[in-house]
This record gives structure tokens, C-alpha cells and sequence, in this order.
């Protein structure tokens, strides 16, 4: 991403981060192992893959009613601020793209304004 904020040539703006799916996430945190294994298993709890009977969209045939959930609480998108040519973070903030459906092709979109 830093790549593409450098040949945009905008000093000053705004980076906007989209995940694109239904059963997938961007958001902001710590890059730290034991926090991303929080998450994991956090998530998990919260919407436990199994049973699969469990939730009622996957009586349409699909089994991911959960990554469903997790996305909506995890969020579909950030936008961070461009200072100086550079997004702007505070310590360890990192963007991260959290997959909770892996079966499909996915895609992220990035858009870049400013000045």
C-alpha cells in the first residue's frame, strides 16, 4: 500500500481500505501474534463456525453464516489519514484484511484522495 500511496504522489489525504465481501474485514490493529490468536479465538466464540445448523442462512446451502457475523463486528473498511506522503498510523497500528470465508475469490479495494 505504501507502494501505491508513493506513485499517487498525494502528500496530503486520505487512504480509504475495503475489504469488498460480505464474509471479510479490513480493520486497524496491533501487529502482535498472541493479539491476531486473540481475535482468532475471540471471533470464534462469538460466532462459532459449528454447528452449521446453527444459523439460518445456512439453510440457503451455504455453511458460513458465521464468517457473516464476524465481518459485520470486525467492520468493511478503514480510512486512515495521508501526513507528508505517508498513511498516517500511530504506534503499531497496522491494517489488517481478516478472511472468515475462504472459499471464494476475494478482492480489496484501495482509493487514494488528496492532494
Amino acid at each position: 500500500m505504501e507502494e501505491a500511496l508513493k506513485k499517487s504522489g498525494i502528500r496530503e489525504g486520505l487512504c480509504l481500505v475495503n475489504a469488498m465481501h460480505i464474509t471479510a474485514s479490513v480493520f486497524i490493529n496491533d501487529d502482535e501474534q498472541g493479539l491476531v490468536e486473540d481475535y482468532d479465538n475471540f471471533l470464534e466464540q462469538l460466532a462459532p463456525h459449528a454447528p452449521i445448523a446453527h444459523y439460518r442462512h445456512n439453510r440457503t446451502g451455504e455453511d458460513n453464516g458465521d464468517a457473516h457475523i464476524k465481518r459485520q463486528f470486525m467492520g468493511r473498511e478503514v480510512v486512515v489519514a495521508i501526513t507528508n506522503g505517508r498513511l498516517d498510523f500511530g504506534p503499531w497500528e497496522r491494517i489488517f484484511y481478516g478472511e472468515f470465508d475462504g472459499r471464494r475469490r476475494k478482492r480489496v479495494l484501495v482509493k487514494i484522495i488528496g492532494e
